[in-house]
């Protein structure tokens, strides 16, 4: 941590106390001076996981391997072990947003930096939502669940995930709400499309989908001031059985931990539950990345791990919205990071899954704000059983919960 020279009148931007040190991977970058300034080192440390997002490169310097002209995957990759048969292919230009879609306070910020969530005290103490937050939380949830079942719809071989990031994209303004993840910490698309051995964060590309192929499709939209969260894992055409076990053990790990949430209930039981199913599958749970309160923010206290042994630190109470996104592995637990600075993928190549929603806590249990509805579109296990029985149709997760 560097002494912040001519530091006078900047502030730090964890207590907003007067700055007098300032990080140096920020002055080597040469990133704005006001987001680089810190009273001290414990400030430093104790923001230190999402501060360190501001280093990512931007979208005009970290993806130039996977921008150039042309048609195709980019011949430019740069030195990198890379973990599976998996590549970048060419990103397209970010999609409009237009004026009168309400925007986040990132969305034209250089860095795409969310000041109000980086300041907001939520980071520290879980908000209880009013009754007109659990509104607007809804109803931003159930834009998205509309808009992550026409992904889900589009998904088959041959089509690009930049193809599912038009659609998610489109659909969603037209919902009158902006994509949460549009210029988050300068990423450069509306939604995370990960493939195979991504773990997450993976970045929608013009690689065209193949048959045997898993994929993650994981949708955020803002409307009127409200952020909601989901994602999804489908099969792409014909996999072979362990890549559908992966999936549906993942969707299970999720609906295991939900069932335990109730008032009272402490947050680090979920990564046990979790942890308890996959392992029984001989499957790891990804440690790097947790679920989080959302809300008026995109990501906020609490802290939700998904392994077991966490130290999460409180217990639910009524009122209290979050997401629980277990990532789970057919092989080690570990991740890598691509060098465009957000694609995570397993260090041993090996696939990986995931599944989220967003609940609530209420006096009975839960309800699970991102639930699917009876007309999405079947996961793979439901469209077998209706073919087996003849039949068609979506399959609905229960929409509310007990203790």
């Amino acid at each position: 941590m560097a002494e912040a020279n001519g530091h006078e009148g900047l502030v730090c931007i964890t207590c907003q106390q007067p700055a007098k040190l300032q990080c140096p991977r920020c002055l080597e970058l040469n990133l704005e001076r006001d987001l680089a300034a810190f009273c001290s080192q414990e400030c430093f440390k104790g923001s230190w996981a999402d501060h360190k997002k501001l280093h990512k490169p931007s979208a005009a310097e970290g993806w130039h391997y996977c921008t150039r002209r042309g048609a195709g995957r980019s011949l430019n990759l740069p030195e990198f072990k890379w973990t599976g048969e998996l590549r970048p292919y060419r990103i397209g230009p970010m999609r409009p947003i237009p004026d009168n879609v309400p925007k986040t306070d990132y969305y034209a910020h250089p860095a795409g930096y969310p000041t109000s969530e980086m300041e907001s005290r939520q980071q520290h103490a879980v908000k209880i939502r009013t009754e007109k937050d659990l509104a607007g939380i809804r109803e931003a949830c159930l834009i998205g669940r509309r808009v992550l079942d026409l992904a889900h719809a589009a998904v088959k071989p041959g089509v690009t995930t930049d193809e599912i990031d038009r659609v998610v994209h489109e659909a969603t303004i037209a919902a009158g709400a902006y994509p949460s993840p549009y210029n988050y910490y300068n990423f450069p698309k509306s939604v995370c499309t990960s493939i195979n051995e991504v773990i997450c964060h993976g970045i929608p590309d013009r690689r065209p989908l193949q048959e045997g192929d898993i994929m993650n499709v994981d949708v955020s939209v803002y409307y009127k001031g409200y952020h909601g969260d989901l994602n999804e894992t489908f099969v792409v055409g014909q996999a072979d059985e362990a890549s559908k076990q992966l999936v549906k053990v993942t969707y299970e790990c999720l609906h295991k931990a939900i069932a335990i949430c109730k008032p009272g209930t402490p947050y680090r039981e979920i990564g046990e539950v979790i942890t308890k199913h996959a392992k029984a599958h001989n499957m790891s749970v990804v440690r790097t990345y947790c679920g989080h309160g959302i809300g008026d923010l995109f990501h906020c206290a609490p802290n939700v791990p998904h392994y077991a042994k966490n130290k999460a630190k409180g217990t639910m109470k009524v009122g209290e919205v979050f997401t629980i996104e277990p990532m789970i592995n057919l092989g080690s637990h570990r991740d890598k990071t691509w060098p465009d600075g957000w694609t995570s993928v397993t260090e041993d190549g090996q696939w990986s899954a995931q599944f989220e929603h967003t609940l609530v806590i209420t006096p009975e249990g839960y309800d699970i704000l991102t639930a699917r509805l009876p007309d999405s579109p079947p996961l793979w296990w439901e469209a077998e059983a209706a073919a087996q029985q003849g039949g068609g149709g979506g399959g609905a997760a229960a929409a509310g919960g007990a203790s």
